[in-house]
């Protein structure tokens, strides 16, 4: 395997797509890097010559904030703005969604399982038929 900022990229899959493995760095970006490389996208990365790989991780550590400095810079973003006691940190801090979607269903993923509230199921002063 490769190693490149710090992580093992797959050997078996072509460098566009193995490049994604990287915490920062998507498909354009990967697009990007290998064109300033001069690394054909489909060439797999058990092919590549140590000299493209050297390229490879010169390019990336240049140019661009990867894994665990650029985790650092979110989450000090995060924190400041928990900090500073605006709308986004607030809901940061209480584990809500943060752009505004609606929370009365779904946000399943961001609160967590459902918890069981008592007096939610029949209504009082209803019947049953």
């Amino acid at each position: 395997m490769a190693r490149i900022a710090g992580v093992d990229i797959p050997r078996e899959k072509q460098v566009l797509f193995s490049l994604q493995y990287i915490y920062g760095i998507g498909p354009s970006r990967s697009r990007k890097i290998l064109e300033r490389t001069g690394i054909k996208p489909d060439t797999s990365v058990d092919k590549l010559t140590e000299d493209e790989v050297n390229r490879l991780r010169e390019v990336i550590d240049r140019e661009f904030r990867v894994e665990g400095e650029l985790r650092k810079e979110v989450n000090l973003n995060i924190k400041r703005l928990i900090d500073i006691g605006s709308y986004r940190g607030l809901r940061h801090r209480r584990s809500l969604p943060v752009r505004g979607q609606r929370t009365r269903t779904n946000a399943r993923t961001k609160r967590g399982s459902r918890k069981t509230v008592a007096g939610r199921g029949q209504r009082r002063g209803m019947s049953k038929k």
